[in-house]
């Protein structure tokens, strides 16, 4: 009897614990000490709940999904439960599954008014959804925004004092100045940003899905990871590293847009110097770089707020033109998220896949974009609920069949803006900063020097930006939950 209380009393402490590493934001460390309070008491819901809240800050919404379930389980009448699981499903955009987990929390608190401003909202998401499903054109009978619009037709006003492009040039003067303009917090011209973008997707359109990157002897590269919206770090990466250029190129590995709030200056900027120099300027897609995703983490109402709805449209379509991942030297493979379900992916694979589309809920494409690396070996599931995890030796088969010596990927949040895993076969890079003003991370980018390609990490710290929150322009339910 005496042991059985000790353990409760130990658990109870290694939750205290945890609950203290989760308000400092250690979510990480939070999970470590909920899940040892869970191996000495897995009947307590509380603890199943909590952690499934830190994995919820992680955005591993496939594991808190999977928590939250047991601790229903555990306590049908937990109405935390069913909290964390709905909010967990509507981060994944799964509004009609998230909306039962909310009925059913109504059921169980009536009287809760915040439990019943949830399930409005949710409602209100479901019915949104269903109208755009009613309304939505068949894919094959859509004709492109894009083959609709003549920028050159768009007048300026000559009151517009903002960055101008003379004729059909990008130029870095242009790029600057915009640049400047965009630090103020004002935004271009309707003409000028439609010109950029429309650039863009022309040069993209024309480029593989795996685009191959060649770093002449004594020059160098930089892959720069996921940037979120975050425009004053990206600013400083050009400070610290200097601008793009034929002779200062870039690579920026997808995840661009959502979370941060002045994702339109990132993209304008990025896509602008795509179409000052393209080889100055490389881009991959990310698991962000999607309808679903942006209609949910905020690109979309912060287009259609400081642009319109016709934006919204156009930058589906280009993002759709963005490619899949890159090879540096025949030697790195860069790609946003990860590796494959399955042995002998090769190269031409992923050359060969149609990427000009939304991205699939499974396969190589999908693959690529959210997959994660493991600590253990072979596959696991997802932390996230989509894509799936892998160790070290699912690293070592693809280089080896590839012939290559090392993987490249961001996706994921890191302490120290990187991490080195897989007996060093695979570098993580993130280059958003203090993610969504709370996570304190530092960021960082890897410099190449060729003909050796040894990884140079630079790793940098947040820089001060105007007071618009993170999530300022996202989907409204889901800022109830941040």
């Amino acid at each position: 009897m005496e042991t059985q209380n000790s353990n409760v009393s130990r658990a109870e402490e290694l939750k205290l614990l945890a609950n203290e590493a989760f308000k400092a934001h250690k979510y990480a460390q939070a999970i470590e000490l909920y899940t040892q309070a869970i191996e000495i008491n897995s009947q307590n819901a509380v603890y199943l709940a909590n952690r499934a809240f830190a994995h919820l800050k992680l955005e591993e919404y496939g594991s808190a999904i999977q928590d939250a379930s047991m601790a229903i389980e555990v306590d049908p009448k937990y109405s935390k439960g069913y909290y964390r699981r709905g909010a967990a499903l509507l981060a994944m955009g799964k509004f009609k599954e998230a909306l039962k987990d909310f009925q059913q929390l109504k059921k169980i608190c009536p009287n809760d008014p915040d439990a019943s401003k949830k399930l409005k909202e949710c409602e209100k998401a479901v019915m949104k959804l269903k109208f755009e499903e009613a309304i939505s054109v068949p894919e094959a009978k859509r004709r492109l925004v894009a083959d609709s619009i003549d920028y050159h037709s768009i007048d300026v006003d000559p009151q517009y004092s903002g960055a101008r492009i003379e004729g059909d040039v990008v130029t870095l003067d242009f790029v600057k100045k915009m640049m400047e303009d965009f630090k103020n917090e004002k935004c271009i011209h309707k003409r000028y940003a439609f010109q950029i973008v429309l650039q863009t997707r022309e040069l993209l359109r024309a480029l593989p899905s795996l685009v191959d990157i060649n770093v002449p002897e004594g020059k160098h590269f930089t892959v720069c990871g996921d940037v979120h919206g975050q425009f004053y770090d990206l600013l400083n990466i050009f400070e610290l590293n200097g601008l793009p250029s034929e002779e200062n190129p870039y690579l920026f590995n997808g995840d661009f847009v959502d979370r941060g709030s002045f994702s339109l200056e990132v993209i304008l900027t990025l896509f602008a110097f795509k179409c000052m120099s393209p080889s100055a300027m490389y881009l991959a897609r990310g698991n962000h770089e999607s309808k679903s995703m942006n209609k949910i983490y905020g690109f979309e109402g912060e287009v259609r707020s400081k642009l319109n709805e016709t934006f919204v449209e156009l930058f589906a379509e280009v993002f759709c033109c963005l490619p899949l991942a890159h090879v540096i030297n025949e030697k790195i493979f860069v790609v946003h998220g990860g590796l494959f379900s399955v042995d002998g992916v090769k190269l031409s694979d992923i050359r060969a896949i149609d990427r000009f589309c939304e991205p699939p809920e499974e396969g190589l494409m999908c693959e690529l974009l959210w997959s994660d690396p493991q600590p253990n070996l072979g596959r696991g599931p997802s932390k996230r609920g989509v894509g799936l995890a892998f160790g070290a030796d699912v690293t070592k088969r693809f280089l080896q069949e590839n012939n290559l010596d090392l993987v490249v990927r961001s996706h994921e949040v890191k302490d120290e803006g990187y991490e080195i895993e897989h007996d060093g076969k695979l570098i993580t890079v993130f280059s958003a900063p203090n993610y969504c003003d709370q996570m304190g991370n530092k960021g960082a980018f890897i410099r190449f020097e060729a003909p050796d390609l040894k990884p140079n990490i630079v790793t940098f710290s947040a820089v001060p930006h105007p007071e618009v929150m993170p999530m300022a322009y996202a989907n409204n339910f889901l800022r109830m939950f941040q």
